[in-house]
């Protein structure tokens, strides 16, 4: 599986973003596509998980009501909708990959810089 994800950039606090991860390489039914996010200096945290086969979304408390991922699955594509953005949501934001119920992943998006000014 290749991952491969956009839509970073640099924005002011309160807009919104929306980044994608195209998925290729392989059937995706008993996978999970995870984003997550380091910011400098800071662990690499944990944002939302979807479930390819059947939708069901998982998101870091913190984040609930600001923060939507979704799949489209005519585009292999996995989104994460933000919304209300704030400076500490600066970070790299990674899509990655994992087996259903599996702690780790086994691939990797490159990255993609979310920059919020205040």
């Amino acid at each position: 599986v290749q991952l491969q994800a956009s839509g970073g950039g640099l924005v002011q606090a309160g807009d919104s973003l929306r980044l994608s991860c195209e998925v290729s390489g392989r059937t995706l039914s008993r996978y999970l596509i995870d984003w997550v996010r380091q910011a400098p200096g800071k662990e690499r945290e944990f944002v939302a998980s979807i479930r390819w086969s059947g939708g069901i979304t998982y998101y870091a408390d913190s984040l609930k009501g600001r923060f939507t991922i979704s799949r489209d699955k005519a585009k292999n594509t996995v989104y994460l909708q933000m919304n209300s953005l704030k400076p500490e949501d600066t970070a790299v934001y990674y899509c990655a990959a994992k087996v259903l119920y599996s702690e780790s992943y086994f691939a990797w998006g490159q990255g993609t810089l979310v920059t919020v000014s205040s």
